[in-house]
Parts: structure tokens; C-alpha cells; sequence
């Protein structure tokens, strides 16, 4: 208990530093938090390390995170641009399986492995897209609620090709009584959250609300981010897209507003600092000079295809 009391104390202290200097540099907070978990991690100086005490504060910060990030996003706009998410998406996929895949084969994997390479650099962070998104304003944007969409769809797709490449690997062939039960959990998942979003979420706020228990707007939130997360990771999907469901849940009652300014300091002051922090830590050194160039070449394709691959998609969606 006190390693992980003082790892926390580290922690907070030095993102409130690195926050200040992205600030002064405009760049995302995010960037500094992430860099001081790889500069003090297993990576470079190895002061500090992943507990499982640690773990939990940063999946409760991913959670919290993205519930802060469904509260702040237009419900109206989501809808309207959902077909440009879903193209953004698609096209976000198809380009980095393609290229990175490919480029994989050139390094000397054998084509399974290569296109699981692939899938895996299909993956979109949108942890990292809402934390960006909501430090600059601009959740409630066009491009911001078609990069959430985007983000949470690339989820979805995601798990299926992860799933698919899983069994090739594992089995050299695909289950598809597995892959069925999947693809059936993720849409009675989407329907729940369809139901909590417009009856469910709304019906309970107001009871929190008419209630009047102390912090009842913000406990009964919490309630229903934890709820739809928990549902979400059953479904197969991550913490993240449920707590994002459940955002736009609350954010379609009369106390979305009460319930972020209860919540949000909480959240940025002591979970989410950690989430970030922890992909740092989790982030290990390499002393194969081969593994490096490939490391290097495929973090610039990495981006590469993603700028490409979505931006072609956002361009024919309009």
C-alpha cells in the first residue's frame, strides 16, 4: 500500500509538470502524461512500475475518461453524422491491414502473423482521441463527433478481425460459431444501450434528481457509466465504448451539466492522469537493432494510413 501511495504521489506530481510544459510548447496534456510513463517506466529509467493497484485507478481513468467524453458529445450531431463515422471507420481499417500487413511480409513474417500485425495497427485509440478533443473544445464539433464515431465503430471492427485472427492462429481456421456469438452479444449490446439512452439513463437522473440525496445526481451517473462499462466488456468490446454510451445516457437528461462538474475534477484530477501514465509504463525497451527500424518504419506508417485512410473517408462522406 505505501509503494503504491508514493507511485501515486510521483505520478500526480510529475503529469502536473509535464502538463504545464505541453502547455507552454501547445501541445496535448496527454502527450506529457504518456511520455512521463515511458521516461520513468521499465523503458528508461525503471522507477516506477504497473501494480495492480495502479491497473485499476488507470481502468477506472479510461472509464471515467470516456464517460466525460459521451457527456460533452451532441447527441443530435452524432446521429447526423454516424454514416460519415462508419466510412471514416472503414477506410481507417482497410488501409492500415493493407499497408502494415505488407510491410510485415517485407520484415519476414509468415502472412498470418503479417495480417495480424495488420489488424492490430487498424486499432484506433479513443481514449486518446477524447482526451485531445475535450482539452481543445471541440467535442461538440462536426469533425469531433464523426472522430468519435469513427473511433467507437473502428472498436467494433476491431474486436471481429482480432477475434477472426485470433483462431487463425490459435487453430489455422475461423469459429464461426464463436465469431457468431460475438457479432450477436455486440448487437444486443447496442440495442441495450439504445434503450438506456432514451428511456432508461433519463428516467433515472430524474429520480436522483427529484430525490435530492447528497451527490445523487453525480452517484447515480456514476451508477450508469459503471453499469453500461460492465456491459460492455461482457459484450466483448472494451471498458471505453460502454462508458461512452453511457455519457450520451446521461447527457440526454436534465443533469448532464450538474453531473460532469461533480464529476470531471475527480476524474482528471486522479484517475485519468494514471490511465495515460500507464501506457507509458506499459511500454517496454528494445535492444534489437532490426526491431527498432521495423518499430520506427511501422510508427510512421502507423500514422501515415490512419491520416490517409480516414481523411479519404471523411472526404467522401462529405
Amino acid at each position: 500500500m505505501a509503494t503504491f501511495i508514493i507511485s501515486l504521489c510521483a505520478i500526480l506530481m510529475l503529469t502536473t509538470v509535464s502538463g504545464l510544459a505541453c502547455r507552454k510548447l501547445q501541445l496535448p496534456e496527454v502527450i506529457g502524461q504518456i511520455l512521463v510513463g515511458i521516461i520513468c517506466g521499465p523503458a528508461l529509467l525503471n522507477v516506477l512500475h504497473m501494480s495492480d493497484s495502479l491497473s485499476l485507478f488507470s481502468d477506472l481513468g479510461i472509464i471515467i475518461l470516456m464517460f466525460l467524453g459521451g457527456v460533452g458529445c451532441d447527441l443530435q450531431l452524432l446521429k447526423k453524422y454516424s454514416k460519415a463515422a462508419i466510412i471514416i471507420a472503414c477506410m481507417g481499417v482497410v488501409f492500415p491491414v493493407a499497408v502494415m500487413g505488407g510491410v510485415s511480409l517485407l520484415f519476414g513474417f509468415k502472412p498470418i502473423p503479417a495480417a495480424f500485425i495488420g489488424v492490430v495497427f487498424s486499432a484506433t485509440s479513443v481514449s486518446i482521441s477524447v482526451a485531445v478533443l475535450k482539452e481543445a473544445g471541440l467535442l461538440d464539433s462536426r469533425e469531433g463527433v464523426s472522430i468519435l464515431g469513427a473511433a467507437v465503430a473502428d472498436d467494433v471492427i476491431g474486436v471481429i478481425l482480432l477475434s477472426v485472427m485470433s483462431t487463425l492462429v490459435n487453430t489455422g481456421n475461423v469459429d464461426v460459431m464463436g465469431l457468431g456469438l460475438i457479432l450477436l452479444k455486440q448487437v444486443l449490446f447496442f440495442v441495450a444501450a439504445v434503450v438506456v439512452i432514451v428511456w432508461v439513463a433519463p428516467a433515472l437522473m430524474t429520480l436522483a434528481g427529484v430525490l435530492k440525496a447528497p451527490s445523487g445526481i453525480a452517484v447515480m451517473a456514476v451508477i450508469i457509466c459503471l453499469a453500461m462499462a460492465w456491459a460492455s466488456n461482457l459484450a466483448g468490446l472494451s471498458y471505453a465504448v460502454g462508458a461512452f454510451f453511457a455519457g450520451i445516457a446521461v447527457s440526454n437528461s436534465d443533469y448532464a451539466e450538474e453531473a460532469d462538474r461533480c464529476i470531471e475534477p475527480v476524474g482528471d484530477t486522479l484517475f485519468v492522469p494514471v490511465f495515460f501514465v500507464g501506457i507509458g509504463l506499459n511500454t517496454t525497451a528494445v535492444d534489437d537493432s532490426r526491431m527498432i527500424v521495423f518499430i520506427a518504419i511501422m510508427t510512421v506508417l502507423g500514422v501515415v494510413t490512419k491520416v490517409v485512410g480516414c481523411g479519404l473517408g471523411g472526404r467522401m462522406a462529405g
